[in-house]
């Protein structure tokens, strides 16, 4: 009997959900964890890839080798997420884990400038484009995998699994950065420290292969492959069925990918060169920051099985809107306090958005093109405004020499999400076929 055939409250069918959430989870772990270790290492990158005289330049240059790097999600999410959708989210999802580790180890080996010049920063640009075009299938893979194998009616907290396990990753990523920051000497850590957990990451991605490996298809999948109604070009077909909902579905997404890059993601940077805090200080702000979203995700997504996607999706715009200016306001009086209880209160924010971002991208589409819409939608979001949003936000401050100019970025996000949810309806627990 396939698994699709399952009761879906049998002790087999719990079992097969069980193993599928747990491959998933530790395959989003290693691979968000070696995504976001760029972003936190920022610093002591500019100092090895780029040329020496100008470190605000030498920083904008690393941001922009960190953006670059997204604009080949949309690209992964495009390929690999039409090949989830012919031949199964688990094939996929194998790919997307032996893609990155190959990528990240790569980028933990890359001589520095001093040692082979131009062609450093230019290793480590293929290096990034490696990293983000396996996370453009991994992300919507991954939604698609844990949702299609919720029980009805826990779709939200079996969704939310796929963001808890991403902040264990980028938890780690920045609980590293702080341990190497704060025990190594500063030209140990921008000479070779930050190197290290680019390798390991290179070295317990095979665990999260092999546990991917060993895990079934979901059974929304097998039902429609028994069906015989695969998708036979999954891209052409999400465009002219499901173009609204791909763009609405793009907006959405925007405000929890500004609020993290803008707010985390680049928060060490901003506590180091316009605060003048430690490298430990703002990184242990981020690690922090980065547990409690994890704490508070699984309620998160839980809460939004009771009341919705929408009003959880929306409130997370509109607080950001309200809250982003004041926030940057508080942080600028320049202690590790006010620093760190600003970052707790964005904390709860994102939190509105991960728990329930995962499950309502996957309602919004069918089985046959859902891997690839979400990717597609999400890819392309997160594309352009995550992967530039630390470049955005260094920007600004340099140009026009206001500390709170970021502010202006989340607020402009939280209004572009909040107005797409406005146009959407409820698609809290619809049929997923």
């Amino acid at each position: 009997m396939s698994q699709s055939a399952l009761d879906v409250a049998s002790p087999q069918a719990q079992a097969l959900r069980r193993r599928a959430i747990v491959s998933c989870a530790v395959g989003n772990f290693f691979e968000l964890f070696d995504f976001v270790l760029y972003g936190f290492f920022a610093v002591p990158i500019s100092q090895s890839f780029f040329p020496a005289g100008n470190d605000a330049l030498a920083l904008l240059q690393t941001f922009i080798t960190f953006g670059v790097g997204f604009l080949f999600r949309p690209l992964g999410a495009v390929i690999l997420g039409a090949y989830g959708d012919r031949h199964g989210r688990r094939a996929a999802l194998v790919v997307t884990i032996g893609l990155m580790a190959l990528a990240t180890g790569c980028t933990g080996l890359v001589p520095t400038y001093g040692q082979v010049g131009l062609l450093a920063p230019l290793l480590l640009l293929i290096c990034r484009c490696g990293q983000g075009f396996s996370t453009g299938g991994e992300w919507g893979g991954a939604a698609a995998f844990l949702v299609e194998y919720a029980e009805p009616g826990k779709r939200g907290l079996t969704g939310s699994w796929q963001q808890f396990s991403t902040q264990i990753g980028a938890t780690a990523a920045s609980l590293s950065a702080f341990l190497l920051a704060h025990n190594l000497a500063p030209e140990a850590f921008s000479a070779w420290g930050w190197r290290v957990p680019f390798l390991l990451g290179f070295l317990l991605g095979p665990i999260g292969y092999y546990l991917r490996t060993r895990v079934s298809e979901t059974p929304a999948f097998e039902r429609t492959a028994e069906r015989h109604n695969i998708a036979r070009a999954p891209l052409q077909e999400a465009l002219a069925s499901h173009g609204k909902r791909i763009v609405q579905a793009f907006f959405l997404s925007i405000i929890g990918i500004v609020g993290n890059y803008v707010m985390i993601v680049f928060m060490p940077t901003y506590a180091i060169r316009t605060l003048h805090l430690s490298a430990d200080e703002g990184l242990l702000a981020a690690t922090l920051t980065n547990l409690w979203i994890m704490i508070l995700t699984p309620f998160s997504g839980a809460l939004s099985d009771r009341v919705g996607r929408r009003p959880m999706i929306g409130a997370c715009g509109v607080l950001f809107m309200l809250l982003a200016y004041p926030l940057y306001i508080w942080v600028g009086n320049g202690t590790f306090f006010h620093l760190m209880s600003a970052m707790l209160v964005v904390g709860v924010l994102e939190a509105l958005y991960t728990g329930p971002i995962c499950v309502i991208l996957s309602e919004l589409f069918p089985t046959r093109v859902r891997y690839t819409a979400l990717s597609l939608s999400y890819g392309f979001s997160v594309a352009i405004f995550g992967g530039f949003a630390p470049f955005a936000a260094q920007w600004l401050i340099s140009s026009t020499g206001n500390p709170i100019s970021p502010a202006y970025l989340v607020i402009a996000a939280g209004a572009m999400s909040a107005i797409a949810i406005w146009t959407m309806e409820e698609v809290a627990n619809v049929p997923l076929e």
